[in-house]
């Protein structure tokens, strides 16, 4: 049975890292971000598919060929798994499994004393010492960083950016946005050379008690289901509940 929480958590995910281009196809929404990231470069469903598959991915093809970049559709567990065989069939590879997990906000808050909390600094819009901390953090390439840099600035929802600096250095960061009472945890990132010491653990509970203030109660995000440190991380504050998981199909050369 699909949770009540299934749908709105793909709606988050969706919204707090938007396409910088997008085609609503059918049951289908197509986005398109310069090939930088599966998340914003993929066909992901808007609700259970129906209707004609083929012309479905016959149209993407061209699309995304048009714009210099492969076809990948985002497979989510819980629509018809014949939709994820008959790509199979078509060649498409399977790729980059990953789960949506929630917990409530309250736990992830209360996993952290307060006066732990207070040196994390929030942010409505994402500053440029951010971006240049969270382009370090990630390793991010210069294109991939100029897409990340439009993908952040358009999202519309309620949003805060949050550092933690240790010596005047940003050592983690995150952001959340707020969408039907879920706040949808995005760009989750510790120095590697500060791991283990609990500031990722600040950086979440600080952006759940902003989220608490502005309505949410539920705390979700996607995670790279073979991350094993970062679902240790999750589960640890609460977010214990996987909603489902999804994998990409990628068309073949």
């Amino acid at each position: 049975m699909i949770s009540s929480s299934t749908w709105p958590a793909e709606e988050a995910a969706i919204n707090g890292f938007p396409p910088l281009r997008q085609v609503v196809l059918g049951d289908w929404f197509l986005r398109f971000s310069s090939n930088v990231r599966r998340t914003a470069n993929s066909a992901t469903p808007l609700r259970e598919p129906q209707g004609d598959l083929d012309e479905v991915i016959a149209i993407a093809e061209a699309l995304y060929c048009a714009a210099g970049q492969p076809t990948i559709f985002r497979i989510p567990s819980f629509i018809d798994p014949a939709i994820d065989q008959h790509l199979a069939a078509r060649g498409y590879t399977a790729e980059g499994e990953s789960c949506i997990i929630e917990g409530p906000i309250d736990a992830v808050i209360a996993t952290m004393p307060l006066g732990e909390i207070a040196d994390v600094t929030l942010a409505p819009n994402p500053t440029s010492p951010w971006l240049t901390a969270m382009a370090r953090l990630q390793g991010q390439a210069p294109e991939f960083h100029a897409v990340y840099r439009q993908v952040v600035g358009s999202v519309v929802l309620p949003v805060a950016f949050a550092e933690l600096a240790v010596d005047g250095t940003a050592v983690a960061l995150a952001y959340g946005i707020i969408h039907r009472g879920m706040l949808c945890f995005e760009s989750v990132v510790t120095d590697a050379r500060h791991r283990r010491k609990g500031y990722s653990r600040r950086v979440l509970a600080a952006l759940a008690i902003w989220g608490r203030q502005n309505g949410a109660t539920i705390a979700t995000l996607q995670v790279e289901a073979g991350n094993t440190p970062g679902r240790t991380l999750y589960h640890s504050i609460g977010m214990t509940t996987e909603l489902h998981r999804y994998h990409y199909r990628r068309a073949p050369s």
